[in-house]
């Protein structure tokens, strides 16, 4: 038996045999760690969209283990969690923004089970920086600091828990493994004026992460990108102060859904919201001269 909510619900309510929407559970798996429960370690998850992560991940009853910079909050959220829902949480306090704070979370990704600790099923890459700006006014270190979290660390967080996952898969692990990774509709935007590192960063995250989809597909595990578009969170405090109509937001909690259910069902990417779905036909149909007819326009 597991657990399930709606996305907008609060109380974990009973339902068949699924944890996250078509993977099996622990008691019925062939796994060669059923011991272990089910496990998703979510990074940036102190508030916004990772904090959603966390909260509906905690609702189906799995373990968790959450990452951010932000002790105090952390703590907090892990305190709610375990009291609301009966969940184990580990906190790690970590700045993926530094080779110290991704090597924390790289260690524990590498876990395997065999040193007590359960192997991370699902790893969510949610962590991210939205610095912008016209490119030659950027302050450098706030530009490597970006990359630093946007890129490196969705890398090489994804390249310590992949081989494990591997591995369990061929040792005739039945659960659904593998990796949701926080992109943007950002990175769709052919010419981005004032934003064009946070977009670039963010569409080499959607590129990657669909080559490495392919990659691990016949190995079992599942790799999925999501690309939200504007969603209220702290990150777009900025842009929701200049008025933009309600339409052009995103509730996280569908964010959430939608990239857990994608992920479930082994797609490579997944765009929450209508109105992004046809931003982005819309995105791949417009002439490239257009597109930097209104870049110069906007810039």
């Amino acid at each position: 038996m597991s657990w399930s909510v709606s996305a907008a619900g609060d109380r974990p309510v009973r339902c068949g045999a699924t944890l996250y929407p078509g993977s099996m559970s622990a008691a019925d798996s062939t796994s060669p760690t059923p011991d272990h429960p089910r496990t998703a370690l979510v990074t940036g998850a102190s508030g916004g969209i990772g904090e959603e992560f966390a909260r509906r991940i905690a609702q189906r009853g799995h373990a968790l283990v959450v990452v951010a910079r932000r002790r105090e909050l952390l703590e907090e959220l892990a305190v709610d969690l375990r009291e609301r829902y009966g969940t184990v949480v580990e906190t790690i306090v970590a700045d993926l923004g530094t080779p110290e704070g991704v090597a924390s979370v790289t260690e524990r990704l590498s876990a395997d089970g065999s040193d007590g600790r359960a192997p991370i099923d699902l790893l969510v890459n949610n962590a991210g920086r939205g610095d912008g700006g016209t490119f030659a006014a950027q302050d450098t270190a706030a530009i490597d600091a970006m990359l630093d979290i946007n890129v490196r660390a969705v890398l090489h967080l994804t390249r310590a828990v992949l081989p494990v996952q591997i591995a369990r898969r061929a040792a005739g692990e039945q659960r659904t493994l593998g990796v949701v990774n926080v992109s943007s509709m950002a990175g769709e935007i052919p010419v981005n004026p004032g934003g064009s590192v946070y977009g670039a960063g963010k569409k080499f995250i959607a590129l990657w992460g669909e080559s490495v989809a392919a990659e691990v597909r016949g190995q079992g595990v599942h790799v999925t990108t999501v690309l939200p578009g504007f969603v209220r969170t702290d990150m777009t405090r900025k842009v929701q102060a200049q008025g933009l109509p309600e339409f052009a937001f995103v509730p996280k909690e569908h964010v959430v859904r939608d990239a857990l259910t994608a992920w479930s069902a082994g797609r490579p990417t997944v765009i929450s919201g209508p109105q992004y779905q046809v931003a982005r036909g819309a995105l791949r149909l417009l002439p490239r001269f257009v597109m930097r007819a209104l870049a110069r326009r906007m810039a």
